[in-house]
């Protein structure tokens, strides 16, 4: 029997019980020539290292006003965010950045430098958010965002923004345009309260 689409949810954090190479239990031990535990099976020998997921988004700008997108999902449903996302097998960073400024917002971008790298260790995440230039008004958001729209920096729905991540990367674009250099930030964020 198959579940219905919306009983399947995104396990975070990770556990891995059972080896995908040979189905056995797996146990947790510091691999020869490692120094940290890891889940490995005393079966077959394969070791299952995790690695960070990467996030990437955009701070996409139409006529100096900013795209930002309400959020369908969990977590943080119902605030505002840049559009971003899981950067998929396959592409790079810059490709699911567009993506998922298509899926979330659907709007049309350029998509321009780097221009945030932050660090996210208690979520096992690395954030990277592009510049980009929306090419027109127009936008058509997807089944993960309630609605898309354009905020002047005056405007911005602080108290309602969805991830730390999230406001820094607009803080640092709004002191940016002040001086009219726009460097790439890198940075991290160590609380655990809220990416």
């Amino acid at each position: 029997m198959t579940k219905p689409a919306e009983s399947f949810y995104f396990p975070a954090p990770r556990v891995q019980r059972f080896c995908t190479q040979c189905g056995t239990p797996l146990s947790q031990i510091i691999p020869p020539d490692d120094n940290r535990l890891r889940d490995a099976c005393g079966r077959c020998g394969a070791v299952h290292y995790q690695n960070p997921r990467n996030v990437v988004g955009v701070l996409a700008v139409w006529q100096q006003k900013i795209l930002l997108c309400k959020r369908a999902i969990e977590p943080r449903f119902n605030t505002w965010t840049l559009p971003a996302g899981f950067m998929e097998l396959g592409e790079t960073t810059a490709q699911g950045a567009m993506r998922e400024t298509q899926e979330e917002a659907g709007a049309q971008i350029e998509l321009g430098n780097l221009y945030t790298v932050i660090d996210v260790p208690h979520a096992e995440q690395v954030h990277f958010f592009y510049l980009a230039r929306v090419l027109s008004p127009d936008l058509y958001p997807g089944p993960e965002s309630l609605e898309a729209a354009f905020f002047d920096i005056d405007n911005i729905p602080w108290a309602n923004l969805s991830f730390r991540t999230v406001i820094t990367t607009i803080k640092h674009y709004i002191n940016d345009v002040e001086t009219g250099v726009f460097p790439v930030h890198h940075y991290s964020i160590d609380s655990p309260m809220g990416s």
